[in-house]
């Protein structure tokens, strides 16, 4: 399928307009002070879920929340089609091969991930999580290095359910009585974007992980979501504080406004 010259210009034009959180709150897709607390979260190192449906503007907010790592961080990224773009001064970028004329070669996004982790990384990212490789980023975060992700997923809710099955792909030895906890200490935050009727991609809620399982569900704190088309503070506050603290981030007086 063939994509227009016009539709390919917008889709460069919002990247481009796109680099910082900031440009996203003056698009409209995000307010002041859920940016603020989307920026302290990256710099807190807390691990962040990107969700939505296609051409929500997943990979953009990627980039964006990208944008908010430390330069002295090094960032190492995984994806099957390079999309992100951000600029940093130590980061290392790979992507999938598909397998060639010989039959060998291939490079899945599941060997890059666990690439990533000999790289000696203090941030990985991984463009769009669809398959087995959940697991080897599940491990990877869960093991205490800072990650964030996108997922295609119609809700917060929906994308924590899809990371707890997408690993069982990985083989028969892996259970959802292994997985529901790992996704539950593993995940900080998950972002989720939509597109309301004018065509504007904008953030439609932030929820919390806090670690906690009850009858295999996830539990979730809402931090922000929309009301009145207005996306305000739920009055959820995110889990690990103590990295916040770290960063010398004040975490209480950017969500103290909220109501």
């Amino acid at each position: 399928m063939q994509v227009s010259a016009g539709l390919r210009n917008f889709i460069r034009k919002f990247v481009l307009r796109a680099a910082r959180l900031a440009d996203l709150v003056r698009l409209g897709s995000l307010t002041t002070q859920a940016a603020q607390f989307l920026e302290a979260a990256v710099l807190a190192g807390q691990n962040i879920v990107v969700a939505g449906a296609t051409q929500a503007g997943k990979t953009t907010m990627l980039n964006c929340l990208a944008s908010a790592i430390p330069g002295g961080d090094r960032i190492v990224s995984a994806e099957e089609v390079f999309e992100l773009r951000f600029g940093h001064p130590d980061w290392v970028a790979m992507q999938t091969r598909q397998v060639g004329l010989e039959g060998n070669g291939a490079v899945t996004l599941r060997d890059l991930v666990r690439e990533t982790l000999r790289m000696r990384p203090t941030r990985i990212i991984v463009g769009e999580v669809r398959s087995a490789e959940s697991l080897d980023l599940l491990l990877a975060l869960n093991s205490g290095l800072p990650g964030m992700a996108t997922l295609h997923a119609n809700s917060a809710r929906e994308a924590l359910v899809k990371l707890c099955t997408l690993p069982l792909l990985a083989g028969e030895n892996i259970s959802a009585r292994f997985v529901v906890p790992t996704v539950a200490s593993s995940v900080d935050l998950v972002v989720h974007l939509g597109i309301d009727l004018g065509g504007t991609r904008r953030v439609n809620e932030v929820v919390a992980v806090p670690g906690r399982v009850e009858h295999d569900i996830v539990e979730t704190e809402p931090v922000f979501f929309r009301r009145d088309g207005e996306l305000v503070h739920a009055g959820g506050m995110p889990t690990r504080l103590d990295t916040f603290e770290r960063a010398g981030v004040d975490v209480h007086r950017i969500l103290g406004g909220g109501g």
